[in-house]
């Protein structure tokens, strides 16, 4: 099916009510942002999560809403609201008042939405939130739930995430944890035999940080933005997506390994992120400044657990080439990206906690930003047994550099032809050089023949 444009009205029947957890938290009950959740506070991950008409067979908005009192519990501060201390520091008092609950009919098939072409982002704009943080703080949820219901009976689920709660990997786990407790109360055993981690300390930091010799270049300071936490870009910004299929990937893969040892493991990651690198840098020819020549690159953290916990636990690293990007052979891109990234993490926290707190940030698109969600578990929420048809991810308030987001293109061995050992790449980029970024890409095979092409 083509449509021209993307009808308001194909999203209707919007209802809201707010979902808190099922116990009393306690009074006077605060969570303490760290200084990484402050740095993340004007991004939001957005997850989009399409489930067949097998998989909601049966499945009742009240039981929907009965797993999120149960999960709430279990992460009790992504109930809460934001309040800000007397030296203007943000924290999160616990007060139960939930996460906000969107309920919504839309006029089309799941497989008609999957086939759009060219609308596709418009369309996921009305299938997930996109309310921010502010202009109120004590009025505004950190965490929206949107649950569409498609003509064809199945539906989609739409996580709108405040970035400052946690990174996708921690809102992977959230939804994780939601979809156990409806399989187990759809099988009478109850939430709490659930075995399930959760981080529920709250941050330390420290009362004199040491000062910063080198500033992050991971990190990039905003003008200030109040109690309306949305980033203010200089220019128009455009999203695309393609699938890169298994045989693509190897492809690419075997060019970027061709005459290296054996044992020299070529990370997929990092080929992506070499290759698209240079094709971003082959559009901004004549902007290829210090800026132009350094990436940021957040990772999960293979010291840390990426299952269970909800807080800012990926790596952010920076790396820097010092010469053309357009002129470097990808396969020294990908050993630059692999051997002197350069973790920030420490420095960042150091420079939000220079003032407490109080300064704005943004970390994706302060420069080009590669973002692997390839260890995120986005296909571990079931329902009746059944993974996702698939799932989206990325993340809002990308500054003027744009970000790329690698992540699986399917379910593991779920036997789809995106499936199986192929990637979805994301590209929010400036808008008026999406149409070279595209013709750069399609000459490396991307974006072309590899299932869906959400252009």
């Amino acid at each position: 099916m083509v449509f021209t444009k993307v009808d308001q009205d194909l999203v209707y029947g919007i209802k809201l009510s707010s979902v808190g957890p099922g116990r009393v938290t306690g009074s006077d009950v605060v969570h303490d942002l760290s200084g990484m959740d402050i740095a993340m506070k004007l991004h939001y991950v957005k997850g989009l999560y399409f489930f067949s008409s097998q998989a909601a067979k049966g499945l009742t908005l009240p039981r929907f809403k009965e797993a999120v009192f149960e999960c709430c519990c279990d992460f009790y501060y992504t109930s809460g609201r934001l309040r800000r201390s007397e030296s203007g520091r943000p924290y999160i008092k616990c007060n139960d008042c939930g996460a906000r609950f969107i309920e919504a009919h839309c006029d089309m098939t799941i497989d008609e939405c999957l086939e759009m072409k060219g609308f596709y982002f418009d369309l996921q704009k009305l299938l997930v939130s996109q309310q921010v943080i502010g202009p109120e703080l004590t009025f505004s949820p950190p965490v929206l739930i949107q649950f569409t219901q498609f003509k064809c009976g199945g539906i989609s689920l739409g996580l709108s995430w405040a970035h400052l709660l946690g990174d996708a990997f921690s809102a992977a786990n959230f939804m994780n944890r939601w979809g156990q407790i409806m399989a187990a109360v759809g099988s009478n055993n109850t939430p709490a035999n659930l075995q399930y981690k959760s981080n529920t300390h709250d941050h330390e930091r420290s009362k004199n940080p040491p000062p910063v010799h080198d500033e992050p270049l991971s990190l990039k300071w905003v003008d200030p933005v109040g109690d309306h936490w949305i980033v203010s870009n200089n220019c128009r910004m455009d999203t695309f997506s393609f699938h890169i299929t298994a045989s693509q990937l190897a492809t690419l893969h075997s060019e970027i390994s061709a005459g290296r040892n054996r044992n020299d493991q070529v990370p997929i990651f990092e080929t992506i992120c070499a290759i698209i690198w240079k094709c971003i840098a082959k559009v901004k020819l004549g902007e290829e400044t210090a800026q132009a020549r350094t990436v940021t690159i957040c990772k999960s953290d293979p010291r840390k657990p990426t299952k269970g916990f909800v807080t800012n636990t990926q790596t952010i690293s920076s790396v820097t080439l010092d010469s053309s990007v357009t002129e470097t052979d990808p396969k020294r891109l990908v050993t630059l990206l692999v051997n002197e990234a350069v973790d920030e993490r420490i420095r960042m926290e150091e420079v939000v906690e220079r003032d407490d707190g109080v300064s704005d940030f943004i970390v994706y698109g302060a420069n080009l930003t590669f973002v692997d969600l390839e260890e995120a578990d986005l296909y571990g929420f079931e329902l009746n047994g059944y993974k996702p048809d698939l799932v989206y991810c990325t993340v809002n308030g990308v500054g003027d550099e744009g970000a790329v987001f690698v992540l699986p293109a399917g379910p593991e061995g779920s036997g789809q032809t995106n499936g199986g050992g192929g990637r979805m790449v994301t590209i929010i980029f400036k808008e008026n050089l999406v149409p070279e970024l595209k013709t750069e890409l399609a000459k490396k095979g991307l974006g072309q023949g590899g299932g869906h092409d959400l252009t």
